[in-house]
């Protein structure tokens, strides 16, 4: 981005995506910069019809081909929602600002009732996600899930025709294309665990940009990029990747980083979960909490049940 030339914010082609992406732009006009805007459509949102762990490519559907379009030169910035970016990130790309976090839990959106509790035996629930899948399993075995991909809108469309008794959704995707109205139940740990990074923005640039990665930097949330760079961490210990059952939660508490997390897996005919919950000592990086967060879960059998959700992804039973 030399001289004056506008910064080139990729993002994917989402409604959602296209919306996280206007209001980091409109923050950067805000200081000054100009901007434009290049959607590029990924492979998550194209293949919407099978689940995303059946799409193949691993881990970063929704995110390989905006680091190839950073990477190749055509965008100077690509945003990301950050639970969807692995914890690996490729040579030459560097995660350079992290925007102030929305609500990062999970949201209930209820039509038969507004509460999961209160959902009458065999109610369907809809969902795709392995992680929200088995908390489900855990809070309500009685009730049947189905898969259900695609956009917000479309989603909430199935809902209101009658196909679900609810959805679950990210409540800060709602919140952010105003629909915060339909949040029936917002779930919250310890009872339900959000994803890792579930809430936050990721700005990305290239390592050897510095211009770009100073102008993005502006935008950057000291206390939430530090509880994600703990998240992530926890992840990366644990060897999972974007789709594992795992869940996280750090944030600042009384001053220090505070990380609750929660793996989940087939046991038997049911599905168990484990969880832990480490504070940083004074001084401690956010890796360090992170990783101490992962080997407390190992201790306690987190292995065992992440191998046997990779088994049953591998079975093609989401």
């Amino acid at each position: 981005m030399p001289g004056s030339s506008a910064l080139r914010i990729g993002t994917r082609a989402s409604v959602l995506a296209r919306t996280q992406t206007g209001h980091v732009a409109d923050a950067l006009r805000s200081l000054g910069h100009a901007v434009t805007i290049e959607a590029i459509s990924t492979r998550g949102d194209i293949a919407t019809d099978v689940p995303i762990a059946g799409i193949g490519g691993g881990d970063g559907v929704f995110v390989r081909e905006l680091e190839r379009a950073l990477l190749d030169g055509r965008i100077d910035a690509a945003v990301h929602s950050l639970k969807d970016l692995p914890t690996v990130v490729p040579d030459g790309l560097v995660l350079a600002s992290v925007p102030r976090r929305a609500t990062p839990f999970d949201a209930f959106v209820g039509r038969s009732a507004p509460t999961l509790a209160g959902l009458p035996a065999g109610a369907v629930v809809g969902t795709s996600s392995v992680r929200r899948v088995m908390q489900l399993a855990v809070l309500r075995p009685d009730v049947a899930v189905r898969a259900l991909r695609g956009n917000v809108d479309s989603r909430l469309a199935r809902l209101d025709s009658g196909a679900f008794d609810g959805v679950i959704l990210a409540a800060a995707g709602l919140e952010r294309l105003g629909l915060a109205g339909r949040i029936s139940e917002v779930l919250r740990p310890e009872r339900f665990w959000p994803a890792i990074g579930q809430g936050a923005l990721v700005i990305q640039t290239r390592a050897d940009d510095a211009v770009s990665r100073a102008v993005v930097a502006t935008l950057d949330d000291p206390p939430t990029h530090a509880a994600v760079r703990a998240e992530r961490a926890c992840l990366a210990g644990l060897s999972g990747g974007c789709l594992a059952p795992v869940g996280a939660w750090a944030r600042e508490v009384d001053g220090r980083l505070g990380l609750g997390a929660c793996v989940l897996g087939p046991r038997g005919e049911g599905v168990e979960r484990i969880v832990t919950s480490v504070s940083a000592a004074a001084g401690e990086p956010p890796e360090e909490v992170g990783g101490r967060a992962a080997a407390a879960l190992l201790a306690l059998g987190a292995e065992e049940l992440l191998a046997a959700a990779r088994a049953r992804d591998r079975r093609g039973l989401h």
